[in-house]
């Protein structure tokens, strides 16, 4: 019987020749990925058990990016404990503030992860590495532990989910879109522990960008991970990272692979889309009802990349936020930042009336930069929209591509993006 992508990585990361879904299985890791949230309360299990060890300092990246720069106390000594240990350990791979960003950016970023390989964290939004054509998930604190003490995790094998995407997606429509709609068909946990796969020629078509969306928002699917195989843009990608393909192994899917699901999608017929609250299943095509706005936020490991503020820039340029709309602009890293103030970008944002912030994940999981108040309604590029997500429990948020985020902030309502700028795709970034 032929195996997945994700079997054959967890197969030679566990000594099998095979692996079926449902086995258990000891799988060593090739990375692990901390943050000043999470990376704290599994350092401090292992203190507590005297097994204060790293398996090994040159496969660990740290990058503080939840609550930074730190927005009270308590953050500055969550940041200070993750620096601390960092620095004690050796760990080579540090990317502090003013030199990371958001964490999951940032490392698709480095050339560290490779495709083939494994990376866990305790951060729900690991799967974004999975666009390398990589296993790479979320853990809780017990198992993020064991991975920074021993380089290995247990898993049950998941099953796979294959989403074939054939067609054109039409001007103004983006992955973003392309992922929404994914998630409001099978519902918020219709790949429940599942792998998504996604393949076909309007995956084969779409920059790396794009794909980091699609394999991001797994999770709010109820996914294990997703996945996309390796092809001529992901070596494009990683080449220009420094990195040749005898560094990594690519796998394949076999024409037998089974899967638990099969989804078929015509990207031609997919709109705009937005998921109103308070659940990225509930989408709805934009700009069908007309919902007033006060707040309008672009960023986060979804969508705060290069490409995503070329979007939000050529529907702003010329344009004023709406009286009454707060907007705020995240670039995922300081580098993208640099890079948007360098195409200006920022000047474009500014003169609009929209605040750029610094790279951090504040304001999409309410913890500072942009938290919103009682009532408030707001669209967001981000990835979730449950109750008190963004702040105050009473406060409406809506998920969005940052192409109709920008478009709603000018209207002050929310809006399709191709009443705009019907030329812009969200498809073109750089490298």
């Amino acid at each position: 019987m032929g195996m997945t992508i994700a079997e054959k990585i967890l197969a030679a990361h566990s000594g099998h020749d095979q692996v079926v879904p449902g086995q258990l299985i000891e799988c060593t890791t090739d990375w692990v990925l901390c943050h000043e949230i999470t990376t704290p309360a599994a350092l401090r299990m292992l203190e507590e058990r005297g097994m204060d060890r790293v398996f090994d300092p040159q496969k660990i990246v740290a990058v503080p990016d939840h609550s930074v720069p730190a927005m009270n106390i308590k953050a500055a000594k969550m940041y200070q404990k993750l620096k601390s240990w960092v620095q004690e350990k050796g760990i080579r791979h540090f990317y502090d503030v003013g030199r990371g960003g958001i964490a999951h950016v940032v490392l698709e970023n480095t050339g560290l992860i490779k495709p083939g390989q494994t990376l866990v964290s305790g951060d729900s939004h690991t799967c974004n590495a999975g666009a390398l054509g990589c296993f790479a998930t979320g853990v809780g604190s017990t198992d993020l532990a064991g991975a920074i003490y021993a380089g290995k995790v247990w898993f049950k094998v998941p099953e796979t989910m294959l989403i074939r995407v054939t067609g054109e997606l039409q001007p103004g429509v983006t992955p973003k879109d392309l992922v929404l709609e994914v998630i409001r068909r099978i519902g918020a946990d219709g790949a429940n522990y599942l792998v998504m796969e996604w393949v076909g020629d309007t995956i084969e078509r779409m920059d790396m960008e794009g794909r980091f969306t699609l394999t991001n928002m797994a999770i709010e699917a109820g996914g294990k991970t997703g996945i996309v195989a390796v092809d001529d843009t992901t070596r494009a990608y990683m080449a220009a990272r420094g990195v040749t393909p005898d560094q990594y192994t690519e796998y394949t899917s076999d024409p037998d692979a089974r899967y638990k699901v099969v989804i078929d999608l015509d990207a031609s017929k997919v709109e705009p889309t937005v998921a109103y609250p308070h659940i990225p299943s509930n989408g709805r095509v934009a700009g069908q009802d007309r919902i007033p706005i006060t707040h309008a936020y672009v960023g986060s490991c979804t969508n705060g990349r290069i490409g995503d503020l070329r979007d939000v820039a050529r529907i702003l340029k010329g344009r004023r936020v709406a009286d009454g709309v707060q907007m705020i602009v995240v670039p995922a890293t300081q580098a993208i930042w640099k890079q948007a103030a360098q195409e200006g970008l920022l000047e474009i944002f500014v003169e609009a009336g929209a605040s750029v912030s610094y790279p951090s994940c504040g304001a999409c999981l309410g913890m500072h930069s942009g938290v919103l108040g009682p009532g408030d309604v707001c669209i967001s590029s981000s990835n979730r929209n449950f109750v008190g997500r963004m702040g105050d429990p009473s406060a409406q948020i809506y998920l969005a591509s940052p192409a109709t985020v920008a478009a709603s902030a000018v209207a002050g309502y929310i809006s399709d993006p191709r009443e705009y700028n019907p030329q812009g795709q969200g498809t073109e970034a750089a490298d």
